[in-house]
């Protein structure tokens, strides 16, 4: 049972730490835009099952919000995630998305059964660092005892693709690719997008931009962007097996600082080596 828990834990560990980190998950937890798809297409090609997508001023303007935000190359975060019964989060701190998505975030569970099961294990929250090659979350003092004294798992992104019979594949892909622009992107395959007006958002007056995307699997996608074309605000909603999934980020203080230091190998256990010795 013990063995049980610890691999559950490992593996929801990532599943967090990549909704917290993504800020273009679609409603089947996989990457809105992948590297491939966007190297491939461009950002204006319809989504499978979708109408046409916008042309003419929405899409310009939706453009230039891409690429102003890209061209920020990092900002400070602050989102919440609700995925159905199974897990709720909230994660503040600062990513960059220059080369790869990189930066720390602080990350706390709030509710959910997953939740309750990591609770149980004695965390309730944790850091999780972004690099290049990997991501390394922090556990707690009683979820460390249980890895030899060993604080922090790191997950290569690599070795996510087998993940959950595949479904690895696109945490890993999300993990690597996705930035604030790729709501936009996201947005910018939908048939039905509109602008809905002027709002203020945390006091800062923003354009409300709304669509729909995913043809069977239907996502609504909502962001709010200010008078430089900047991401403040973004809403996206699905579904998943176990319910509704919402995730709300907040955008703030671009072009910020981001840091994100590799902890110490010794104090270090991998998530692959993990899984294999409770296979074992």
């Amino acid at each position: 049972m013990r063995g049980t828990a610890i691999r559950r834990t490992v593996v929801a560990v990532a599943v967090a730490a990549t909704l917290a980190g993504a800020t273009g998950c679609t409603s089947s937890g996989e990457p809105a835009v992948s590297a491939k798809a966007s190297a491939a297409a461009p950002s204006s090609a319809p989504a499978s099952g979708n109408s046409p997508a916008p042309t003419g001023p929405s899409a310009e303007a939706l453009r230039a919000v891409e690429r102003a935000t890209a061209r920020a190359g990092s900002a400070r975060v602050d989102s919440t995630t609700v995925m159905g019964s199974e897990l709720s989060l909230e994660a503040t701190g600062a990513l960059g998305w220059r080369d790869g998505l990189t930066g720390t975030l602080m990350i706390t569970y709030t509710g959910g059964t997953t939740a309750e099961t990591m609770r149980r294990l004695g965390t309730t929250a944790m850091e999780a660092r972004y690099l290049a090659d990997a991501y390394y979350a922090r556990m707690g003092e009683e979820f460390a005892e249980r890895l030899g004294g060993r604080h922090w798992i790191k997950y290569v992104y690599a070795d996510l693709e087998d993940l959950g019979g595949g479904a690895g594949a696109g945490f890993a892909d999300q993990m690597r690719n996705t930035t604030p622009h790729q709501a936009v992107k996201l947005l910018l395959t939908a048939g039905d997008v509109r602008r809905v007006g002027d709002e203020k958002i945390r006091g800062r007056r923003a354009t409300h931009w709304s669509g729909t995307v995913g043809g069977a699997t239907a996502q609504t996608v909502d962001i709010w962007v200010d008078d430089r074309n900047l991401l403040v605000k973004k809403v996206e909603r699905g579904r998943t097996k176990t319910g509704d999934l919402t995730q709300t980020a907040y955008y703030d203080d671009y072009g910020a600082a981001v840091s994100a230091a590799r902890p110490p190998a010794g104090d270090t256990a991998d998530f692959k080596e993990l899984l294999a010795a409770q296979d074992g």
